[in-house]
């Protein structure tokens, strides 16, 4: 991901994970976005991305029970707007396989999390221990006025 950028603005939210609150984190998140000049295709890109990094955290991390925190930060950057999900979860065993699309360790989920948070965002990161917590950090670059 980019180098540490001085952050021009930043939000921090942090909930039990309870599947309503899915929809909480993915609001705030596309508001304090919408601070800077983002159409509205790159706001639900990254709504969709937000929902999907939250519902890991809640369905895989704690296993859809509310034992835990979500922590949820956003940031603007020179680079663009970084959001971090953040659980202390059961984590990953292994991250790259849990990223490849379809793959899920529950039979009734499709398993397109990750894939849709690759494909909306210009960066994705995880990092996971196992029964420590997970962290999927997501960069947004900002389109420069003027420039397609």
């Amino acid at each position: 991901m980019a180098g540490q950028e001085q952050v021009e603005n930043s939000m921090a939210l942090e909930f039990l994970s309870l599947p309503e609150n899915v929809g909480l984190a993915r609001v705030a998140v596309a508001t304090f976005a919408a601070q800077v000049d983002m159409t509205l295709n790159e706001l639900e890109e990254i709504k969709v991305a937000v929902s999907e990094a939250v519902s890991n955290a809640i369905i895989h991390g704690y296993e859809g029970k509310p034992r835990g925190t979500v922590r949820v930060t956003a940031e603007h950057t020179a680079a663009g707007l970084v959001i971090t999900v953040t659980d202390q979860g059961r984590g990953i065993q292994d991250v790259a396989l849990a990223m490849q699309p379809a793959y899920s360790t529950d039979p009734e989920r499709m398993g397109l999390g990750f894939a849709f948070m690759q494909s909306f965002m210009d960066e994705v990161e995880v990092t996971s221990e196992v029964n420590r917590g997970t962290t999927v950090r997501m960069l947004k670059v900002l389109k420069k006025a003027g420039a397609e």
